[in-house]
């Protein structure tokens, strides 16, 4: 499906076959799974504690067992982003996104990229922790799509690895030109645009809320 608006020239200059895939930063992902065994002794600890004690609490029991599913998912998840977080597939003509526990696939002619920056919460942490570095932002998009997919430097395995994955970006939206149909949503600038969505899986500070929800469960349960 083409938009009329492809450069012929510049779509001969793309490599016509491969996979490039770019991982997770390995830190990142290393942070990750110590948290998340970590959460998943304390979440099966809680549910058998509630399970068995004289006074059986199910229904916490049962919360607490969902916790461990969801970060034992998490943590199988992790070696997903480590094989690739952000794929450009030149065999199919399309990136692919891990986002979560899904697979968001943009083919070439409906994808836009464009330099992103952080929301005021990552922004005021990069001022209170910037020691030198900065953090670059990429925004892949599917023009046709009330949202799109932020990625930043901090999230890939290295620095070069995003700005190879910032220039094929750049190259692909510029040779088929998405971003130039009459039907594509246009980003606004007010606030009121599309929605950036990081394309990460559930973290630290997501997995945090839900020891504390648990924790504030079993207290009111006193």
């Amino acid at each position: 499906m083409g938009t009329g608006f492809e450069n012929n020239d510049l779509i001969a200059k793309l490599p016509q076959e491969g996979v490039h895939c770019y991982p997770a930063n390995a830190q990142q992902i290393k942070t990750r799974r110590i948290v998340t065994c970590v959460l998943m002794v304390v979440f099966i600890a809680l549910a058998a504690v509630f399970f068995f004690m004289t006074n059986k609490q199910i229904i916490l029991a049962a919360i607490s067992l969902v916790a461990f599913i969801i970060t034992l998912l998490v943590f199988a998840q992790t070696f997903l982003i480590a094989k690739f977080r952000v794929a450009v597939d030149y065999n199919e003509k399309k990136l692919v996104l891990r986002y979560r526990f899904s697979l968001i696939e943009i083919p070439f002619d409906t994808f836009d990229a464009r330099e992103g920056e952080p929301d005021k919460a990552e922004e005021m942490l990069n001022n209170a922790t910037n020691q030198g570095s900065v953090t670059k932002y990429l925004v892949l998009d599917n023009v046709f799509d009330e949202a799109c997919y932020q990625t930043s430097s901090k999230d890939l395995a290295s620095k070069e690895d995003f700005d190879q994955l910032m220039k094929e970006s750049f190259a692909i939206a510029d040779a088929y030109g998405a971003r130039n149909s009459e039907d594509a949503i246009k980003p606004n600038t007010d606030g009121r645009g599309k929605k950036d969505i990081g394309p990460t899986d559930l973290n630290e500070d997501e997995i945090s809320d839900i020891v504390d929800e648990v924790t504030e469960e079993h207290k009111n349960s006193k």
